[in-house]
């Protein structure tokens, strides 16, 4: 999976930008892209504190920009962009005062060219990485939602789950006066359709199983409704895919039951792709795969943003952070 993202990266190379800059995990993965040359790193941070936490790691930077939110020479023309975006919504001072950290800034470095994309998170919250992300970046035109889904590998073998890390739950949203604008299940088939869509990014080649307790109409309650309604939704919106639902799943992935449970699926019992109903089962379901099932997993990876932003965990390592600065650019 790597070797064709790196391929790509080779033939159209992109910037990112690294909002931790003095973090001796990101440090190690951006000497590591650096001696690649498929892929040009731009770390945040104070200089010489960034230089002295390489040195002190033997991480080999030298050439790559480092860029200070307190000196950088285009922080008023940042400032005046990010109130227009903000829309009255900071003064001119909060966002200069926001800007002095690095998730704010690294942000506005993607949304102002300097950068194609941009990995946070090493420090930082999931909030603290979004949140900018959401209010400078904002949904691409046609995305009404921001998700993320995971890629699973073991021995050669990929599969996407979504949403895992954004969405609690599905919800309709309504307007003052109490009208429907998006449902629930409108939501959660743009969630299938994008999720589709990052599976194929990763050369898979998405079937995509919308999963419930229940398979065919065989249980009632929770979210077998919204799984129901988002299947017929998702169908609509991207009638090209094979998806089908809803399904549990067992019926997804073993050709005996999903033939037995959904006869004449096109994706039942042959499912690589994953949509769950709320977070929890997603959250879950990931785990699971990884930690019992031997899956490798990346992610997440944020789904129906203007621009590629991605989400470390804290606990994260350098070759994770290697990896998903990969897959970030490869998004670009």
């Amino acid at each position: 999976m790597f070797d064709k993202l790196i391929e790509k990266l080779r033939q159209t190379p992109r910037r990112i930008v690294f909002t931790e800059g003095p973090d001796a995990r990101i440090l190690e993965a951006a000497a590591k892209l650096k001696a690649g040359g498929f892929l040009t790193p731009v770390l945040v941070g104070e200089p010489a504190q960034v230089q002295a936490a390489a040195e002190k790691g033997g991480f080999d930077i030298a050439g790559l920009e480092i860029l200070d939110p307190l000196t950088y020479p285009g922080m008023d023309e940042m400032v005046e962009a990010m109130v227009a975006l903000r829309k009255g919504k900071m003064s001119p001072e909060e966002c200069r005062e926001n800007l002095k950290k690095g998730n704010y800034f690294g942000t506005m470095l993607v949304k102002m060219g300097v950068a194609d994309a941009l990995l946070g998170g090493a420090t930082y919250s999931t909030a603290d990485t979004v949140r900018p992300a959401l209010q400078l970046i904002k949904t691409r035109p046609g995305a009404h939602l921001v998700s993320s889904c995971f890629i699973l590998e073991r021995e050669g073998e990929l599969l996407a789950m979504g949403d895992c890390a954004i969405n609690i739950s599905y919800e309709d949203s309504v307007d003052k006066d109490g009208n429907v604008t998006l449902s629930a299940a409108q939501k959660l088939a743009e969630v299938a359709v994008e999720t589709a869509k990052t599976a194929a990014l990763f050369g898979i080649d998405p079937k995509v199983a919308m999963l419930s307790f229940s398979t065919k109409g065989s249980g009632k309650g929770g979210t077998v409704k919204l799984s129901q309604e988002a299947t017929a939704i998702a169908k609509e919106l991207a009638p090209e895919l094979a998806l089908d639902g809803e399904m549990q799943f067992d019926a997804a992935v073993s050709p005996v039951v999903g033939q037995l449970k959904f006869p004449g699926s096109p994706v039942a019992g042959y499912a690589n792709t994953f949509i769950f109903p709320c977070i929890e089962a997603g959250n879950i379901g990931y785990k699971i795969a990884q930690r019992l099932g031997g899956f490798a997993a990346y992610g997440p990876i944020l789904q129906g943003l203007n621009a590629p932003i991605n989400d470390l965990s804290r606990g994260c390592n350098a070759d994770e952070v290697y990896k998903m600065a990969i897959i970030t650019a490869a998004q670009a």
